[in-house]
């Protein structure tokens, strides 16, 4: 079976590489989150800080009065085979400090970064670890003091601040609590033991640590306590002497402090049958061995939760796509793709799978007739016009039957109106493509990565559909053009006859020929006729927007674009690939956490389970 120290180390190990990809947080259970850790809980000045410098058998801590830690530090204890110890914190990773003066130093300047030089706190963590070959592998947290009053300098809120902190710590089931509390007050008022019981009321996360047993008043001990009587719990107390403040000023050494600590409870006629149990040396190991327990109670939970996240990073890279192959051929085999989803899309929004290409045929039906009705025919077609148009078309010579010339301006004036809802279809049908262009590369997922791309394809779409627009408007006139070319001759031997039917066959006299009713016969068999060619239009307009605009964009969408990037170089086609550097960074730190994940697996079932 694996040692104690390899699978302790391990988790230490992968608690860093956590930390330094920031995966111990967000939403739902990190792999952080789910590794077991020290919380050290306790009042203000209740011997937090001596605790953890003799775990770690260095002075390193900034001390003072009031409250000293104002963010919380996450301790990293790594146990090395080499002589030499040393410090590094996260957020200077290339500094490795062995002069631990100077490591307090930088406690306290990154404290007061954040925090200001003020008595304020701040939740944001300062991350250190310790490489050393007289520590044991251990992940603590050092947590503000709990305090009942806000002293002059501090919010009126600290109290609360510092109690809600240090519970979002302790309240996760994989918190070990290091409740500290000092021997010469009385037990029933820790905080430490308070706040541990409200979130472990079983009491099996709470190891119980009671220190300043040296000051006691004379006559007392802290037996009751330390035997389980007072306050039981499910693991065993453990006392502490901690360095007096004259040692602390006299710089004694942490190791010569143990060595006295020894002393102290092998000689104490109070506590000597526990000396065994006591001292900073004996509770480091009581936390290691317990870590190792729990680590391999959670080893089957741990690696399911490894196992769920690398599926759903998996997925992620799936949804955003993996990094494209540096090979000329390969991109512009990712650039064609691309160009099918986006094509694919685009199709189906006219073909009906999608919104938009029914608004197409909201032009042909709605639009098209209504700017048609709205035309100015009536007025054209006045009595008024009429004369006027015919006179003009007679000249000098009145016309003899029908008055041919008039008639026709008429009806050419009448259609030249057409020209403009024909040519306003094929803009709004142009607008509608554009659009679906549009919409088209924002629902195509696999362009979301490549905003260079996108402007590529839209640009030579639109520009397409610039083209397809110019054809079909050429087209839709040549319609108009065409019914004005070519009249039908069946309309003008209608208006030969009809003269004859309302006056009996008696041909109508010159002075006849601009009577209002005669004139306003004209405008009849003129509006007639130009009704008639309307409802040919409505019909061979959408007709001919549909084959030369939406045909086409179905069909030669990207041709031109086609035909373009097959001449581009290597370098050209990298171009169209550059990614949004958001999504290239986020990328890139999915791949980290995957093989964090995977890495972290792979270890774990092997130191757990090598025998």
């Amino acid at each position: 079976m694996a040692t104690m120290e390899s699978l302790i180390g391990l988790v230490n190990k992968i608690q860093r590489a956590c930390t330094v990809l920031g995966d111990h947080g967000g939403e739902g259970l990190s792999l952080w989150e789910a590794l077991p850790t020290v919380a050290v809980v306790g009042g203000q000045s209740s011997g937090k800080s001596s605790v953890l410098e003799s775990v770690v058998g260095r002075d390193f801590l900034p001390r003072g009065s009031g409250i000293v830690t104002r963010r919380p530090l996450v301790l990293q204890l790594h146990k090395t085979e080499s002589g030499t110890e040393y410090a590094e914190f996260l957020h200077a990773p290339k500094r490795k400090m062995s002069d631990f003066a100077a490591v307090r130093k930088e406690i306290a300047d990154e404290t007061d970064r954040i925090t200001g030089k003020t008595k304020a706190i701040s939740n944001i963590p300062i991350h250190l670890s310790i490489y050393s070959p007289n520590v044991v592998n251990l992940t603590l947290i050092d947590l503000p003091g709990l305090t009942k009053v806000a002293v002059e300098g501090q919010q009126e809120s600290i109290v609360e601040d510092i109690e809600n902190m240090v519970r979002s710590y302790v309240e996760k089931p994989n918190c070990i609590i290091l409740a500290i509390s000092p021997a010469n007050q009385d037990i029933a008022t820790s905080d430490a033991i308070k706040l541990a019981r409200e979130v472990d009321p079983s009491g099996e996360r709470t190891f119980g640590v009671l220190t300043k047993l040296d000051l006691m008043d004379q006559g007392t001990n802290a037996l009751d306590v330390l035997e389980g009587r007072a306050y039981r719990l499910q693991h065993p107390w453990v006392g502490i002497v901690n360095r007096s403040q004259a040692d602390i000023n006299k710089n004694v050494d942490i190791n010569f402090a143990r060595r006295k600590e020894r002393e102290y409870f092998e000689h104490s006629p109070e506590y000597s049958h526990l000396s065994h149990k006591m001292g900073s040396e004996y509770l480091a190991k009581l936390l290691s061995q317990h870590m190792e327990v729990v680590i391999r109670q959670k080893i089957p939970s741990i690696i399911a939760l490894i196992n769920k996240t690398i599926d759903e990073i998996n997925a992620e890279l799936d949804r955003i796509g993996r990094p494209i192959a540096a090979d000329g051929g390969a991109q512009l085999y990712t650039i064609l793709d691309l160009c099918r989803a986006f094509d694919k899309v685009f199709k189906e929004h006219l073909d009906g799978g999608r919104q938009g290409g029914d608004r197409i045929y909201g032009v042909f039906d709605h639009q098209l007739p209504a700017a048609m009705k709205k035309l100015p025919l009536d007025r054209h077609l006045s009595t008024s016009n009429v004369r006027k148009v015919v006179s003009e078309a007679d000249g000098y010579q009145p016309h003899l039957i029908a008055p041919e010339q008039g008639i026709r301006r008429l009806i050419d004036g009448s259609l030249g109106y057409f020209k403009g809802p024909a040519e306003a279809t094929v803009d709004a049908v142009h607008l509608i493509l554009k659009e679906l262009v549009r919409k088209s590369i924002a629902a195509t997922l696999e362009l979301k990565r490549f905003p260079s791309l996108q402007s590529d394809i839209a640009a030579s779409a639109n520009n397409s559909l610039e083209r397809f627009r110019d054809d079909s408007r050429k087209t839709v006139l040549r319609l108009v053009e065409m019914e004005s070319t070519y009249l039908t001759v069946e309309f003008f031997r209608k208006l030969q006859l009809e003269p004859e039917k309302n006056t009996g066959n008696q041909p109508a006299s010159n002075s006849d020929r601009y009577t209002d009713n005669h004139l306003k016969r004209i405008g009849s068999n003129v509006s007639a006729y130009v009704g008639m060619v309307c409802d040919t239009l409505k019909n061979s307009i959408p007709k001919a927007v549909v084959h030369c605009q939406v045909r086409e964009a179905k069909r030669a969408l990207l041709n031109n674009f086609y035909v373009q990037i097959g001449k581009r170089e290597k370098e050209q086609l990298s171009a169209m690939l550059d990614e949004d550097p958001a999504l290239m960074s986020k990328r890139e730190s999915l791949a980290k956490r995957l093989q964090l994940y995977k890495t972290a697996r792979d270890d774990i079932d092997a130191v757990a389970w090598n025998r």
